[in-house]
C-alpha cells in the first residue's frame, strides 16, 4: 500500500487497554516496506523495555503523520484526543514564558496510543516527573564527527568504560539508532542540571585525556577534528533529549536505539538493529537495561573532578519550546 493510502481502523488489546490504530497498512519504513501496524507490534514486542526506559518521564515525540520520508513534527505537548488514562507533567520554560503538558510513560499503552498519533521517536528528559529539574539518569553521548569511523565510536566507547569503572559506576551502553553510542548511569537525584552537565563535562574531558587522539570536547562544531568522536556532555542540559532505549529512528530502515552489553561492542555495526531484528533479540535477551535503577551512582566524584579541572561548561544551546 502506498504511504497516502488509507485502510480500515483495527484495535490492539493493550494489556487492560485496548488502542484504536487508523490507516494500520500505512508504510512508514520504505526500506523494506513495514507499516504503521508493524510500528505498533514492534513496540509491543519490547514494551517492558520501552516502558522502563520511558517511565514517568516528560518525553517528546518526533512524529511523522505520513512516514518517515514525509514531514517530521517536534512535539512536546501531548497532542490532542488522548484518553483518560494517559498521563502527563507540566514542565516549564522560564526562556519563553511557556509551559507544556509533556506524555508520562506508564503503560505500554501510552506507547501504542502515541504510536497511533504517527509517534516514531520518543525523547525522554533525564528527570522524572516527581522532581523534573533533578536529573537522575547521566547520559553519555559519543557523537562522531562526519569523518568519523565505527571503529573509533567502538574504541571510546572501551576508553569511557574503563574511566566508568575507575569510578565505580555502573554504564549501560546503547546504540543511538544513528552513527554514535550512547550510555548511561543511574545517579542519584540530588542535583540541578547544570551540576549534572558540569559533572558530565568532567568525564567527557578525561576520555579525552586518555585518548587525545581520537576524542575531542571542542564546543563549537568549526574547532572539532572532522575526523574526532566528540563526548557531548550537552545532552545533561535541561530540556535536552536524545532517542529511548528501544527507540525506533525516523529513516527508512526504521534503525532503533538498542541497548548491547559490553562484551559486544567489538561486533556490533550500527544497522544491525531495526524494527525487523530487534523483537527476535528481545525476545531472546530481555531488556538489558532492567538492573538500571539499581546501580545508582554520585556525581560527588566527577564533581570534584570538575572542581579540580575548573570545567565550566559553555552555555548550551537551549531548543525551541515545541
Amino acid at each position: 500500500m502506498s504511504p497516502g493510502s488509507k485502510s480500515p481502523a483495527i484495535e490492539l488489546e493493550v494489556e487492560d487497554r485496548t488502542v484504536r490504530i487508523s490507516n494500520p497498512d500505512r508504510v512508514y519504513f520504505p526500506k523494506r516496506g513495514e507499516t504503521k501496524l508493524d510500528l505498533a507490534n514492534y513496540y509491543l514486542s519490547v514494551a517492558d523495555g520501552i516502558v522502563n526506559a520511558l517511565r514517568e518521564r516528560p518525553c517528546m515525540l518526533h512524529r511523522f503523520p505520513t512516514g518517515v520520508t514525509g514531514e517530521k513534527v517536534h512535539q512536546k505537548r501531548l497532542p490532542h484526543g488522548a484518553p483518560p488514562w494517559v498521563q502527563t507533567v507540566r514542565v516549564h520554560f522560564p526562556r519563553y514564558n511557556r509551559h507544556a503538558d509533556e506524555l508520562t510513560v506508564t503503560h505500554p499503552a501510552d506507547v501504542i496510543w502515541a504510536v497511533q498519533m504517527s509517534t516514531v521517536e520518543f525523547h525522554p528528559w533525564n528527570s522524572r516527573r516527581a522532581d523534573t529539574e533533578k536529573p537522575d539518569e547521566w547520559r553519555i553521548d559519543l557523537d562522531p564527527m562526519p569523518d568519523c569511523p565505527w571503529s573509533t565510536v567502538q574504541r571510546v566507547a572501551h576508553v569511557a568504560h574503563e574511566v566508568l569503572s575507575d569510578l565505580g559506576a555502573v554504564g549501560w551502553p546503547k546504540t543511538s539508532g544513528g552513527r554514535g553510542m550512547h550510555i548511561y548511569v543511574r545517579i542519584e537525584p540530588s542535583w540541578g542540571f547544570q551540576d549534572v552537565r558540569r559533572a558530565a563535562l568532567a568525564f567527557a574531558r578525561e576520555v579525552e585525556r586518555r585518548a587525545p587522539d581520537l576524542v575531542t570536547t571542542e564546543w563549537w562544531r568549526r574547532d572539532r577534528d572532522p575526523s574526532a568522536l566528540f563526548v557531548d556532555y550537552n545532552q545533561n542540559a535541561r530540556d535536552h533529549t536524545i532517542a529511548a532505549a528501544y527507540s525506533v529512528r525516523g529513516n527508512p530502515m526504521g534503525t532503533v536505539s538498542t541497548p548491547i552489553r559490553w562484551d559486544e561492542i567489538d561486533d556490533v555495526e550500527p544497522d544491525d538493529f531495526t524494527i525487523a531484528t530487534v523483537p527476535a533479540r528481545y525476545a531472546a535477551l530481555g531488556d538489558l537495561h532492567a538492573g538500571i535503577d539499581e546501580a545508582v551512582f554520585s556525581l560527588e566524584p566527577l564533581l570534584e573532578w570538575a572542581d579540580r579541572d575548573g570545567s565550566v561548561p559553555d552555555e548550551p544551546v537551549v531548543p525551541p519550546d515545541e
